[in-house]
């Protein structure tokens, strides 16, 4: 038997909030029990273990971040298309650094549908902003992969603290980097 109003969704989304608070690691069954005050069984029937709860965090984070690019790149091409994805990505990252970690960590545990579907939405706005750079098909995936990377990378490291206290600061060096991507994609395979 369940305990009265929780259901999986209250599950994970206390189980993001605690990752925001205390880091993507904090995430573990016991921890989740502990913040919804109850013993870590009355979650197996919502969540099969820490691998289970881990991936629908990292969903959860995903689909959030989705939706929010969905509104960011509307309308929007080339650089400007570039920049808005990229602030995208960096400001959710900011209100949410656990769950960003945990949709970072995806690929490493169980992968369900949720999580795929979740997952081929970022594709689909990776590839979106490369249509507008005419990056030939068969190189899109290294494009792709490059854009991630360098996202990712900034994002972690800014958030860790590796620039802070730095000069210049870490937004001049944001805006360059972003600059310099889009140089590259501007001119991907044309040597």
């Amino acid at each position: 038997m369940t305990r009265a109003g929780l259901d999986r969704a209250r599950v994970v989304a206390t189980a993001a909030g605690l990752a925001d608070r205390d880091g993507a690691a904090a995430l573990t069954v016991s921890a989740v029990a502990r913040e919804l005050g109850v013993r870590p069984p009355s979650l197996y029937s919502h969540v099969a273990g820490a691998q289970e709860l881990r991936a629908a965090v990292a969903a959860l984070a995903l689909t959030e971040l989705a939706d929010r690019v969905d509104r960011a790149l509307a309308g929007l091409a080339g650089a400007d298309a570039l920049v808005a994805l990229a602030d995208a990505h960096r400001a959710y990252a900011a209100e949410h650094p656990g769950r960003f970690a945990a949709a970072g960590a995806a690929g490493a545990g169980l992968v369900d549908a949720e999580l795929l579907g979740a997952g081929r939405r970022h594709a689909d706005h990776l590839l979106a902003v490369l249509r507008g750079y005419a990056v030939p098909a068969g190189e899109q995936v290294h494009a792709a992969r490059l854009v991630g990377s360098l996202l990712r990378g900034f994002i972690e490291l800014e958030g860790g603290g590796a620039f802070a206290g730095s000069s210049p600061p870490a937004e001049e060096s944001w805006v360059r980097a972003l600059e310099q991507l889009d140089a590259v994609l501007r001119t991907w395979g044309s040597a």
